[in-house]
């Protein structure tokens, strides 16, 4: 059976809708949801105030996907840098240096958007704080298996924990984050990127 084509006027609703997306990430990432008005949104996407409702129905659900946007920029970013590195230590270091680069050339600017919505969104905006958090287990998650893998084929010690390991890159690598772009201080980064990889080589086997 052949495809229904995809009628013209439904692409192009499509990507008007993704160029919303797209240009609003920055603004709800700098701004946070509250601080993020429709008139700049409308100045930054070109689309008036009603078109806006018109594709996403509320200024909620705009960020929800521009949240969820940002997001896949950074999984795509630990997808790339992850490819062909084989050895658990080699792919967590790989993370921290990932993570580590967002300082200098960052996918979306403001920050991490995931820490950055948890931030105003936890006492304020449930549905918000459950993308984020969602966001925050694919990212332990991540990590975690990269442990557990790399203990089973040997690569790391016993006393590699994938739980606490997961806890202590992402709070280190946060507050790094938060520390050098409050202080204009790059250095905090470097620190913090350092010291992760110097205890991920420590639990590498035969080190």
């Amino acid at each position: 059976m052949t495809p229904t084509a995809i009628p013209a006027k439904l692409r192009k609703g499509e990507r008007t809708r993704r160029r919303i997306v797209e240009r609003a990430a920055p603004v709800f990432n700098q701004h946070g949801f509250a601080g993020a008005s429709m008139n700049e949104l409308v100045a930054v996407t070109g689309v008036e105030k009603g078109g806006i409702y018109n594709h996403f129905g509320s200024k909620e659900t705009l960020a929800l996907e521009a949240l969820d946007y940002s997001v896949s920029l950074l999984v795509d970013a630990f997808g790339r840098a992850l490819d062909g590195v084989d050895h658990a230590a080699d792919r967590l270091a790989v993370i921290v240096d990932t993570f580590a680069g967002e300082l200098d050339h960052p996918h979306v600017a403001g920050g991490c958007p995931v820490a950055n919505t948890a931030l105003e969104s936890d006492d304020t905006n449930p549905e918000l704080c459950a993308h984020a958090r969602t966001a925050m287990d694919s990212w332990h998650r991540l990590i975690g298996s990269i442990v557990k893998r790399g203990k089973e084929r040997g690569e790391l010690t016993p006393e590699a924990d994938p739980y606490e390991l997961a806890s202590v890159v992402t709070a280190t690598l946060e507050g790094a984050l938060m520390l050098s772009r409050l202080l204009h201080e790059p250095a905090h980064m470097s620190r913090a990127a350092a010291h992760l990889k110097a205890h991920i080589n420590s639990l590498r086997v035969g080190a």
